[in-house]
């Protein structure tokens, strides 16, 4: 059984930085794992995963912005965000899927576990 915590979140400034963490617990092997993001009134969108293998993938709107990686000796995922914007005040969840790529974790219809959420907000 997967378990996912993220922690991180915060406040900053446009321009500034923030990296949330998400540790995982149980047999995660074989998943794909995905950092999501859902602002209020506003659907949930991906925002990077990554599989198994270490393959990365990211929506265009962070490219060259967030960083995803995995620390596998501490089972934790992180996602470091640079130069953020105000429109990337969301509540951020990892979550994870079983099967091979990452494909879906850009798709919030298939991850099977998710993390409770962390909130990031950026003021102008």
């Amino acid at each position: 059984h997967v378990r996912l915590v993220e922690s991180g979140g915060g406040s900053v400034q446009a321009g500034g930085s923030l990296r949330l963490a998400c540790v995982l617990s149980g047999s995660y092997g074989g998943y794909c794992i995905g950092w999501f993001r859902q602002a209020p009134g506003k659907e949930r969108e991906a925002v990077a995963a990554i599989d198994s293998l270490g393959r990365t993938s990211y929506v265009d709107s962070v490219k060259g912005r967030f960083t995803i990686s995995q620390d596998n000796a501490k089972n934790t995922l992180y996602l470091q965000m640079n130069s953020l914007k105000p429109e990337d005040t969301s509540m951020y969840s990892c979550a994870a899927a079983r099967g091979d790529g990452n494909w879906r974790c850009l798709d919030h219809r298939y991850p099977e576990v998710w993390g409770q959420g962390t909130v990031v907000i950026v003021s102008s």
